[in-house]
């Protein structure tokens, strides 16, 4: 219903001219707008996932939208500077890409460089080195893909039964049991990903083929060096994709990421000093917790358009899905969008 409330409302603006008008208004001018996004389709991720992958096609489309419109699309680090200091160009925009998935690589970048414009990759680093499929996303994604079948869960959870996998409770269900056994027994990451084979021989999926393909990986070290420094910024989203809720755990998850991706980048640990919350987890603690840590910048997954009001390691962010009609993605560009009631956009699943 509010979606629909919203679709009439912008289509009335976008008749009347009022998007054009706050496009160009000195009121979006004094304002940053930052899309957040995940993944990029290599395959049927966004039929699986539509929260969290969108098709190059769409991608495209969007760039295709900010060129016409005149959006100024700047580096993160930049635009967060001129906008505290006043200096902010009239449509400004800057792009974030969460996680550091391989599909940013093979998918993402070469329309970013087609267009030109640059990008602050948040990585989280641990399956950068164990180069191995992202556990939650990849079994969650196995039992989306046998949805028309059910899974032996003997040797898997303790127990012997067999799920089925038809619905979203289904299959949630079963994720549950099977992610709740992992943690019971203390699992490595070598053991998650032996389940993840057995699941996916269960249900007679290839797993081998989707190794092979990188499907559902993260970047490995060698290709986050090779990004282009002019193009993409490669940026803190913690080591694990965890936030401890304990201030030296809090630490230890950033220290241990800036390290990985100074050693991946060659770039000292200075130069990280943007974070990202993973899954859009925030606690009043943790931006005093970053301030102390050297963080300068710290992106949410509250939908929303950053101004000089905005507290710089809580700022907002369009989560751009499939999911954001071509128009509400106009309405948010242009500012139009940001007195509109609204719903937070889930960030992504729990890696």
């Amino acid at each position: 219903m509010l979606k629909s409330i919203k679709q009439r409302t912008l289509s009335a603006a976008n008749s009347a001219g009022v998007l054009s008008l706050a496009r160009g208004s000195a009121w979006r001018g004094r304002r940053l707008l930052i899309l957040g996004y995940h993944g990029v389709s290599t395959d049927d991720e966004h039929e699986w996932d539509s929260e969290l992958y969108i098709p190059p096609s769409l991608l495209r489309e969007r760039f295709d939208t900010l060129r016409a419109g005149g959006y100024r699309v700047l580096p993160l680090a930049d635009a967060i500077r001129q906008l505290y200091d006043g200096s902010l160009p009239s449509r400004a925009v800057s792009i974030t890409f969460d996680d550091g998935a391989y599909d940013f690589l093979v998918r993402a970048l070469p329309i970013l460089e087609d267009f030109g414009y640059p990008a602050t990759v948040y990585l989280t680093t641990y399956y950068s080195r164990f180069q191995r499929p992202v556990f939650n996303t990849m079994l969650r994604y196995l039992l989306w893909k046998a949805r028309d079948r059910a899974l032996r869960t003997s040797g898997l959870t303790g127990d012997s039964a067999v799920l089925p996998l038809a619905s979203r409770e289904d299959r949630e269900a079963a994720f549950d049991a099977l992610a709740r056994a992992c943690i019971a027994q203390r699992m490595s990451g070598s053991d998650k990903d032996g389940v993840l084979a057995t699941v996916a021989e269960r249900l007679d999926i290839d797993y081998f083929d989707l190794i092979r393909r990188r499907f559902l990986h993260l970047m490995a070290p060698d290709e986050v060096a090779r990004l282009p420094r002019k193009l993409v910024d490669v940026q803190l989203h913690t080591h694990r994709h965890r936030v401890p809720a304990d201030a030296a755990g809090f630490e230890r998850e950033i220290a241990d990421n800036r390290r990985e991706i100074a050693a991946m980048t060659g770039l000292g640990a200075h130069h990280t000093a943007h974070f990202c919350y993973p899954s859009g987890v925030t606690h009043p603690s943790f931006p005093g917790w970053l301030r102390q840590l050297g963080v300068t910048s710290a992106t949410t997954c509250f939908p929303g358009i950053a101004s000089t009001k905005s507290d710089p390691l809580l700022l907002p962010r369009l989560i751009d899905t499939m999911n954001v009609s071509r128009l509400e993605f106009e309405g948010w560009l242009s500012g139009a969008s940001a007195f509109l009631p609204r719903r937070p956009v889930r960030a992504s699943a729990p890696i």
